[in-house]
């Protein structure tokens, strides 16, 4: 039995940040009903590559989750996400605050019909405030949480991260307040709550300190490459045969071994290679250390000196690389499942290991309404007939 079998969710989010809570709701064994509108369906859809007209990254994120096309805004469509709910445990939505309660499906009327609901409403800056109502995108969280002015090389601009970073730690996030939630409720004689979840906080959190530096020493902290504040050396350097690495010495002894390893161990008796801030005040000298002995050998001849010498060192990888890599396959962080329109499919795995209820993967992103029927004829009761009609009608698909 998987940790979350009998919770039902019903995800009318859109994009990344929702999806992608549900979609570790569901690898846990939550019934994820996807609900999208009937004509255009989610826009994660037409997000990132496809093959032959299929969207590959849909086929991820909606994983384990069943579909219903479901215009929310009709009035009868309205009915049926009702319905839903009072059979469900969680909702999660990431309309605009204010759009359910138009459509008759805010907080109140939910837990009207179902008061042990958990209600997830994820949006760019939260249901209150001065920017509540704006548009919020994780792109702009990106750069209002001080991310994109801490991201890049020092003399130059700075930069955006390439993927849904943002959306991503809040999915993260979500799923983790999610099962607060639930367990509140089942401490509390059954009473849902609201969660009331931003893109902007789970990454302001990631990106660390700054507010406090900055309250207790006036200190705004800037951009420093791949270079760390905190310690050094940490940098990518190249080999000699056009590769890069990574190096970190977050830990003493980690420090000591990479500046013995590449040939200087007279400057670990200095006072200040002591802590990692001291070894930031001479960061040209010890980066110009590693960098010239790395740069002397090939990609395979560093890894394999520091791996003996117990320093910490990762290659760049690109996706190639990710996919060959021994311990990605060895640990099954990447598995192949099958899927009804491409085959055998490569996709993440689940996100953690668990060794009494592990995750599972049990279907791929569907169709846009492939469960429609199967839901409101066999879980609702409407008669067939009723069915047809709703989707002469654009209510549902």
């Amino acid at each position: 039995m998987m940790p979350l079998e009998g919770i039902r969710i019903l995800d009318a989010s859109t994009i990344l940040a929702g999806p992608l809570c549900c979609q570790i709701l569901g690898d846990f064994g939550a019934d994820v009903i996807k609900i999208e509108h009937p004509s255009a369906g989610d826009n994660m859809r037409g997000h990132g590559y496809q093959k032959d007209g299929t969207p590959l990254w849909w086929k991820e994120i909606s994983r384990n989750k069943r579909a219903i096309g479901l215009d929310l805004h009709a009035d009868e469509g309205a009915t049926i996400f009702r319905r839903l709910a009072a059979a469900a445990d969680v909702v999660v939505e990431n309309f605009r605050p204010g759009t359910l309660e138009r459509w008759g499906l805010g907080p109140d009327r939910l837990h009207s019909i179902n008061p042990g609901l958990v209600i997830l409403r994820v949006t760019g800056w939260g249901q209150a405030g001065p920017y509540a109502s704006r548009p919020g995108f994780g792109t702009l969280a990106e750069a209002i949480s001080g991310f994109a002015h801490l991201n890049g090389e020092a003399d130059g601009p700075p930069m955006l991260p390439a993927f849904g970073l943002a959306d991503s730690i809040c999915g993260i996030a979500a799923s983790s307040a999610v099962l607060m939630a639930l367990r509140h409720r089942d401490q509390q004689n059954g009473r849902g709550q609201v969660i009331d979840m931003s893109l902007l906080e789970p990454i302001m959190a990631a990106v660390g300190p700054g507010p406090t530096i900055y309250q207790q020493l006036g200190i705004v902290e800037h951009r420093h490459g791949n270079r760390s504040t905190n310690n050094a050396p940490r940098n990518l350097y190249r080999t000699s045969d056009g590769s890069w690495v990574a190096v970190s010495t977050s830990s003493q002894a980690i420090a000591e071994r990479v500046l013995t390893l590449v040939g200087h161990p007279e400057v670990i008796d200095e006072p200040w290679f002591g802590s990692g801030r001291g070894r930031v005040e001479h960061v040209d000298m010890l980066d110009s250390y590693v960098a010239g002995w790395i740069a002397e050998r090939s990609r395979e001849q560093v890894l394999r000196a520091f791996t003996e010498a117990g320093a910490a060192v990762g290659p760049v990888y690109d996706t190639s690389d990710i996919v060959s890599d021994p311990h990605v396959r060895a640990t099954e962080m990447l598995t192949t499942v099958p899927d009804e329109d491409l085959g055998p499919l490569l996709m993440h795995n689940v996100m953690w290991r668990m060794s009494k209820t592990p995750g599972q993967i049990r279907f791929t992103g569907r169709r846009l309404g492939a469960d429609t029927d199967a839901i409101l004829t066999g879980e609702l009761g409407y008669d067939p007939a009723d069915v047809a009609r709703l989707r002469d009608e654009g209510v549902i698909r």
